[in-house]
């Protein structure tokens, strides 16, 4: 919302001296969000005088139309002589009144004019347009014409209000009331501590039974309804300067004076209006619900198929208007037109006006579903005050005949559904205890009739809220605005007494964990967006019935090419690699934890949850089981080098055994035991993947994968040559790790180190050995590292060596050579029992 400060002062006596930063210091105090203040005119420098075009000379010979032309500035320019200048706007002819800038003025943007020759002329000065003076387009694309009745000479920076501040404010969805100049000045008011000149507070005539007919089918969705009508208006009448202006301003483009009074009514009370042609409309107007795939043609000239919880405005011939968002173009206002021969004048000389109130849910649903927003549909959202609709309509009906020289018809139609204003109960010291501080009750009560309401009671308070306050619903929505009226800034700052022994949950505590090792090797933390694209599977070369397949789809997406959540993490991290690789940073390692997102083989249907109670746990658990499961996983991906190369020695490229060391260390800090063996699976390579597994409850369960990704993958996504990624399900690797991370056994005795090669099929992995030696060689051993492969003609042929570094120790003394060897060869003995392992060389 933006609120010129000119137009705010003619509601509240602000000090003369308040500058457009006072006063936004002021509403943000009040709970306000003031984005900016924006300084019209800053730097602009005179002589701008109004001219009137004397002649004008078409000069020939060069690309485009080209004009000279003298203007009379009156004795702005020290002479009284007509100003020659040049110029190349066609949209004005003699005798129109224009804007001229003299030699020796700055225009916004710091352009200093001067006399200066060109085309062949010289130039002295300049005759604006809109965009050049800062002021917008106001949709001429040209000249600014003015109206005859201003004097040549007068100065045009204080006839246009070219100098002015404006507060460009962030309405929340909770203060609707503030989309407006009233409700704005409201606020204003109660911060400054002044009174306010309601521009709501007007003679409004009683409705009658002759007004325009109006008849309303769903007074849920539509529960006021004003129609006001005035005739004869001048189809030529333009709208004057200072409305225009206003407009601008405030972020509008001028259209017709029909229009933009409507659009000025609007700004000033916040209600919506909207002007019909009356003599387009067949009948009676009503509102009711659209008929199912129903057509109607907007005001943008946009055929819309409706829905049959859209509300439409209609008459006998069908929709004229979607209710709350737009007008039809079936009854839009006429522009004027002038008869070439005759001169005759003809457009829109008769008008209905509509101010209704409708419901916010119905607008919301709508306007999102035609993808149409605007200015009335954002009020409606937020919530309009329907006491304001029939002040609204008088005061366009007031402007129409002063402006438009129109006569107000006598009938008043007002349709109003039956309610009663909304009363909250309150204990006159729930600010009190919401707060932490004591206001009293006095103050409670003179900070809640400063918003609107009217309070009764003593201890207990019965508090009437606004029309125009719809969010105001409960106790603790009163106990906040006596709070923000006081003063953010006033509570005490005191620290929450924490019960003993909470923290974080065992799974948060392990996603800390996880995080920090991978951030302590090396790893940079990328978050990206849950959404993919079904096509990313075929990228990534998943099987067709590959159970990452079958996603959660989005009602309303935010992007129609990602309409999905994520199965998995991959997408999103080699989508942030290749994005940074793109830009010049080659050598990288990120990694992600995060949640995926599951389809149940029958999905559940979510329960609409109440709004006026608390959810039973019944209803709370419905809606949970009908979420999908959302198991949290960990990714790496890695590409460059890993290791750089410098005077200390050669660098390291990344490479697969990178992907799978990274799960090896989730491994740890997750306190369970990790089994690496050779697998194959999507999107990586098939001769550098492997397979990660853990034992939950005695079960051998594959939680992920680590390797090389394939090359068609690397192509198809545009990757790095020899990416390679990891990626495991946390949520499995924790329960296999148990509930306490258990803290490593440390001795004080000396290790005891025994090296064996063991010849083995190619075919063995070297996990499987692994795990026979360290099952072996018992207790004793401390760890056990592979630290060579070697194949050749000296092992033979389809067989390799394996060479593994066993060291032992005892945590109650110092072991015997007898005792490591013994434990060694425990432990070669059960490896060529399990995988036909010999020792080399024996």
């Amino acid at each position: 919302m933006r609120v010129p400060l000119s137009w705010l002062r003619e509601y509240v006596d602000l000090p003369a001296g308040e500058t457009g930063r006072d006063v936004a210091a002021k509403l943000v105090d009040a709970g306000l969000e003031v984005e900016t203040v924006e300084q019209l005119g800053g730097g602009l420098k005179g002589p701008l005088v109004v001219g009137q075009v004397l002649t004008i000379e078409e000069l020939e010979g060069f690309r485009k139309p080209i004009r000279f032309c003298t203007v009379d500035v009156g004795q702005a320019n020290g002479t009284g002589e007509p100003q020659e200048i040049v110029c190349g706007a066609r949209n004005f002819s003699v005798g129109d009144k224009v804007v001229v800038v003299l030699p020796g003025a700055v225009l916004p943007g710091d352009f200093a004019i001067a006399s200066r020759k060109t085309y062949g002329r010289t130039s002295h000065g300049m005759i604006c347009s809109g965009d050049e003076l800062g002021m917008g387009d106001d949709g001429t694309h040209g000249i600014i014409v003015l109206p005859h009745e201003h004097e040549v000479g007068t100065d045009a920076i204080e006839l246009l209000q070219l100098v002015d501040e404006v507060l460009d404010i962030d309405i929340t969805p909770d203060r609707g009331y503030c989309m407006s100049m009233r409700g704005v000045a409201r606020e204003a008011a109660t911060a400054y501590g002044l009174p306010l000149r309601d521009p709501a507070l007007l003679d409004v005539p009683q409705p009658n039974s002759y007004g325009y007919p109006v008849k309303i089918d769903d007074p849920a969705g539509c529960d006021r309804f004003t129609a006001r009508t005035v005739t004869g208006l001048d189809p030529d009448a333009r709208s004057p300067i200072w409305l225009t202006r206003r407009l601008q301003k405030a972020g509008m483009r001028p259209i017709s004076l029909a229009v933009d009074i409507t659009n000025y009514v609007m700004l000033e009370l916040g209600q919506p209006l909207h002007a019909y042609d009356r003599s387009s409309i067949e009948g009676t107007i009503g509102v009711r619900r659209a008929e199912q795939g129903e057509k109607f043609t907007t005001l943008d000239g946009v055929k819309r198929t409706l829905d049959a919880e859209d509300l439409v405005i209609t008459d006998n011939s069908g929709p004229i208007g979607l209710a709350g968002v737009m007008g039809g173009a079936n009854t839009e206002i006429a522009d004027s037109v002038t008869d070439p021969e005759t001169g005759q004048v003809t457009g829109t000389t008769d008008v209905v006006i509509e101010a209704a109130h409708f419901d916010s849910v119905s607008i919301s649903r709508t306007a999102r579903r035609m993808k149409l927003s605007s200015e009335a549909s954002k009020r409606f959202e937020r919530g309009v005050d329907p006491q304001a609709a029939a002040a609204a309509a008088q005061r366009t009906v007031d402007l129409l005949v002063l402006l438009a020289g129109g006569t107000a018809e006598a009938g008043v139609t007002e349709v109003i559904a039956p309610g009663a204003p909304r009363t909250i109960a309150m204990p006159a010291d729930h600010p009190d205890r919401v707060a932490g501080m004591e206001y009293g009750r006095e103050t409670v009560v003179r900070r809640l009739q400063e918003i609107g309401c009217d309070v009764y009671g003593q201890d207990e308070l019965v508090v009437t809220v606004p029309s125009w306050r719809p969010d105001l619903a409960a106790p603790n929505d009163l106990a906040e605005e006596v709070i923000r009226l006081e003063g953010y800034g006033n509570l005490p700052s005191t620290l929450p007494q924490v019960p003993s022994g909470r923290g974080l949950t065992a799974r948060q505590q392990l996603h800390r964990r996880v995080g920090r090792a991978l951030a302590g090797a090396g790893y940079v933390e990328a978050l990206s967006y849950p959404f993919i694209g079904e096509g990313v599977f075929d990228q990534l070369q998943l099987p067709a019935h590959d159970a990452s397949r079958q996603v959660v789809k989005l009602v309303n997406p935010i992007s129609d090419e990602e309409p999905a959540l994520r199965t998995t993490l991959l997408p999103g991290l080699l989508g942030a690699l290749r994005r940074n690789d793109s830009r010049g940073s080659h050598d990288l390692a990120l990694f992600e934890t995060g949640s995926v997102f599951r389809a149940a083989a029958q999905p559940g249907v979510a329960v609409r949850l109440p709004v006026d109670r608390r959810p039973t746990d019944e209803e709370v658990a419905t809606l949970n089981a009908a979420l999908p499961a959302q198991p949290r996983y960990a990714a790496v991906v890695l590409a460059g080098a890993r290791e750089q190369a410098g005077w200390w020695g050669k660098g390291r490229p990344a490479d697969w055994a990178d992907a799978v060391q990274a799960a090896r260390s989730l491994a740890v800090e997750a306190g369970t035991e990790l089994v690496v063996r050779q697998g194959q699976y999507g999107p990586w390579h098939p001769g550098r993947c492997a397979e990660l597994v853990v034992t939950i409850d005695g079960v051998e369960q594959v939680i992920g994968h680590a390797g090389e990704l394939h090359p068609r993958v690397v192509k198809a996504m545009g990757l790095p040559a020899r990416t390679s990624a990891m990626e495991l399900d946390l949520d499995r690797l924790a329960a296999a790790g148990g509930e306490a991370l258990q803290a490593p056994r440390i001795s004080t005795f000396p290790v005891a180190t025994q090296d064996v090669a063991l010849i083995v099929d190619a075919s063995v992995p070297a996990s499987s050995v692994e795990a026979a030696l360290r099952k072996g060689a018992g207790e004793l051993l401390e760890s056990l590292r592979l630290f060579d492969v070697f194949t050749g003609e000296q092992v033979g042929e389809g067989k390799k060596s394996l060479a593994y570094a066993l060291r032992f120790r005892a945590t109650d003394r110092t072991l015997t050579a007898e005792e490591s060897t013994a434990a060694r060869d425990a432990a070669v003995a059960l490896a060529g029992e399990r995988t036909g392992a010999v020792l080399r060389g024996a």
